[in-house]
């Protein structure tokens, strides 16, 4: 039986804070500790307390003074584009065409996915996240080695292979019927093997025919417990595009609804330019608008309202879109969407941005029974990390004196240097 106690200062979310004074909504323990059992949490709470009912001879690995929280958790984002981060582009549609379907077009090489499939979750863990969703890109065996290698790592993983059958390179098409097919052959191989899950996938209503989306609704029909990931009004000539080709539609959201996509497991990323109507229907399904900062801010796609966003009632996420979007790194991440809304007049606490990091975003997969807290029960995904990583915070930190001050400078200055060390199901493995 593997068994260890991680002694550190842990940090883990009850629900989401309603105000930055919200102190019931969090677990703060100064001097706390996690006992690991067989990979999962067995007990969370003060460090005196917690050794007292650990086993005699239990080795202690002691992270103080480091935060220990959950695993960071990415709700979008794109295997394939690892090369594709930091491509000159004047905005979304020119960026696809130029550099994305070029790119992802390598990937119908099994050995070249499989080697950037190992360099894709070598640079997740670095960075502190243990679980992504994943777009691989059309082709099946891009999926495959994406879940061998998450599978192998014993990481809780979602992904799924893209469903694209127009307006792309031939070489990066598939067919309405060919998309369905192979869905279900990756839901047969790899949903519920170890710790993977697969999506449903169609990759937005521009690149996909209504043969494709009635496929994908279908898919959903047969498997209501799968999730749904697409994209969402990113930018307004994507919005007139897909009005040209769905002219039946009400508008953009309508598009997904008209299939029977728009369901409380499905993950819309971007969701920036959204009328009143969309909002309701969108809140009233119980989907997920997932805000990309850094990639909206870098393909100067929009400001994602999500004051606006939250009084229609719609459930939220937080994500990086690489390759689109700039950074790896979940603190970079909220460090950008904090920004952002300080441009629409929204006051972002850190303590709300934590929890949309980690609690947040396990509810809106649906996973939270699993990852994003440190309860007992769910799986030992945890992460140590230093705010005192840097010269620059290590000045700062000399005058920090409250937890929110912390956490802002955590998310203000931090990056990878920050994340001290990884532990995936109850074992560290962070590379070097």
């Amino acid at each position: 039986m593997s068994v260890k106690l991680l002694r550190g200062r842990v940090l883990s979310f009850k629900s989401r804070p309603q105000a930055r004074d919200d102190h019931g909504s969090y677990l703060f323990v100064e001097d706390g500790a996690l006992l690991v059992e067989n990979g999962r949490i067995a007990a969370c709470g003060a460090y005196d307390e917690i050794r007292l009912r650990s086993p005699s001879g239990i080795e202690v690995i002691d992270h103080r003074p480091l935060i220990l929280m959950a695993g960071f958790i990415d709700p979008h984002i794109h295997f394939p584009q690892m090369q594709v981060t930091a491509s000159y582009a004047a905005n979304l549609l020119e960026w696809l065409n130029t550099y994305t379907f070029v790119e992802e077009q390598k990937f119908a090489d099994a050995d070249h996915a499989a080697r950037f499939a190992r360099l894709f979750f070598d640079e997740l863990l670095r960075q502190g996240t243990t679980t992504a969703a994943a777009y691989c890109s059309v082709h099946k065996g891009s999926a495959d080695a994406y879940f061998a290698e998450a599978a192998r790592r014993n990481l809780l993983m979602v992904g799924g292979k893209v469903m694209m059958d127009r307006n792309a390179p031939d070489a990066l098409t598939d067919t309405a019927q060919s998309s369905y097919d192979d869905t279900r052959a990756l839901i047969e191989a790899w949903h519920g093997k170890g710790r993977n899950h697969v999506a449903i996938t169609p990759r937005f209503a521009i690149t996909s025919s209504p043969a494709q989306l009635e496929a994908a609704g279908t898919l959903v029909r047969e498997h209501p417990d799968l999730l749904i990931q697409t994209h969402l009004s990113e930018n307004n000539a994507e919005i007139a595009y897909t009005l040209e080709l769905y002219p039946e539609a009400k508008d953009y959201t309508d598009v997904y609804a008209r299939y029977g996509l728009l369901t409380r497991k499905m993950l819309l990323g971007h969701a920036i330019h959204l009328s009143d109507r969309e909002m309701d229907a969108i809140a009233d399904a119980g989907s997920v608008a997932v805000h990309c900062p850094t990639s909206n801010l870098f393909l100067g796609s929009g400001l994602f309202d999500l004051k606006r966003i939250r009084e229609h009632g719609v459930r939220t996420a937080i994500a990086t879109d690489i390759g689109g979007g700039s950074s790896y790194s979940m603190l970079r991440t909220l460090d950008e969407a904090y920004k952002i809304q300080q441009l629409r007049n929204h006051r972002l606490p850190p303590i709300e941005n934590f929890w949309q990091a980690t609690r947040g975003n396990a509810e809106a997969l649906g996973l939270v029974d699993r990852i994003g807290t440190l309860e007992p029960g769910t799986d030992a995904d945890i992460i140590a990390l230093d705010t005192s990583a840097t010269p620059a915070m290590r000045i700062r930190m000399e005058t920090v004196q409250t937890l929110e001050e912390e956490l802002f400078v955590l998310q203000t200055l931090g990056d990878d240097r920050s994340v001290s060390q990884v532990y995936v199901a109850g074992e560290a493995v962070r590379p070097v």
